[in-house]
């Protein structure tokens, strides 16, 4: 465990980067670096798309603050090299930010740790024949929502309301991974569950509660428009938010997260059960995103709030039992 002074460290801001979510990164770095400075941190911003990682380490930076979202970013990619670096980030390690990416494999083990997700398809491109294809309605139901399976943000996600409109979803989707998966539609209410920590130190943040236009909280509506309305606090009854946040944090540590993270969940109408949509490793921190909002609530300062986040930086591997 290493331990941050916010007076002798150089910490590099990662924004930008190689992903489909480059243009919502640099929202995040930009804010998340401007509060540093404001806090005297010794903070600069670094896009790994514009120059080598390794820099990080000729020009002695000491801390990473990760703002990066999807691939190559948030997926345990920058985290392994950030870990051959000895270099301290922001966030979950490198398996753990993996397992998060890839929404099946998340699935797979909330499944078994008796997690309640919604029923899925994943298929793999060669299985993504017409048969298998026509087969899904079937198997889960319409409407269905259709995904690629290593994306964020809304990227490349379609709620399929007929079956004659799952093709164009598929190949929408596929367009950003060749893997598919499709997920039962869970009508009612989409909430968020902002966490903080680690193991047995894991602490939810309030739930927001998101009312988006028609139900698209999609990628323009989560970032560019101001026609979502948030929710915090929730206004759901007490004992409904303490249940999901019970279950945020079961869904955070079944991963094996640290640092921060969010969970996002839908709570189907009908019966007001809870489902487990995706774990967030590095969520949003622009003008419109979910985790300032909650903390905010919490009464934590977007800016308290990124200190914070930093000073939990560290190593999959403590330096002092590397070899040589």
């Amino acid at each position: 465990m290493t331990t941050f002074d916010k007076h002798s460290a150089k910490v590099a801001v990662l924004m930008g980067g190689h992903s489909a979510e480059r243009e919502v990164s640099l929202m995040s770095g930009k804010g998340v670096l401007e509060a540093l400075q404001s806090l005297g941190v010794n903070a600069h911003a670094f896009d790994p798309a514009e120059q080598p990682l390794l820099i990080l380490r000729d020009q002695h930076f000491t801390h990473v603050f990760i703002a990066l979202h999807g691939r190559h970013g948030e997926d345990g990619t920058v985290q392994g090299a950030l870990e051959l670096m000895g270099i301290p980030y922001t966030g979950s390690g490198v398996m753990a930010s993996a397992i998060a990416m890839d929404k099946h494999m998340t699935k797979r083990i909330w499944v078994a740790e008796g997690l309640s997700t919604p029923e899925s398809v994943w298929l793999t491109p060669s299985q993504q024949t017409a048969q298998a294809l026509a087969a899904i309605p079937e198997q889960l139901g319409l409407p269905l929502i259709v995904k690629p399976p290593h994306e964020g943000s809304s990227i490349g996600v379609s709620k399929v309301m007929q079956a004659d409109q799952l093709q164009a979803a598929v190949t929408l989707a596929t367009g950003y991974d060749p893997d598919l998966l499709c997920e039962a539609f869970i009508q009612g209410e989409e909430v968020t569950c902002p966490l903080l920590g680690e193991g047995d130190n894991t602490k939810a943040l309030p739930v927001v509660r998101i009312a988006a236009p028609a139900g698209a909280y999609d990628y323009q509506n989560k970032y560019f428009t101001d026609e979502v309305k948030y929710h915090c606090p929730s206004g759901l009854p007490p004992a409904e938010e303490q249940a999901i946040q019970v279950m945020s944090v079961a869904a955070y540590r079944a991963l094996g997260c640290r640092g921060w993270g969010r969970a996002d969940v839908m709570i189907r109408a009908s019966d007001r059960k809870a489902f487990l949509l995706e774990m967030n490793t590095s969520p949003g921190m622009t003008g419109h995103s979910l985790v300032p909002m909650s903390a905010k609530a919490a009464d934590v300062s977007y800016a308290d709030l990124c200190l914070h986040i930093l000073s939990t930086a560290r190593l999959d591997t403590p330096m002092g039992v590397r070899q040589s």
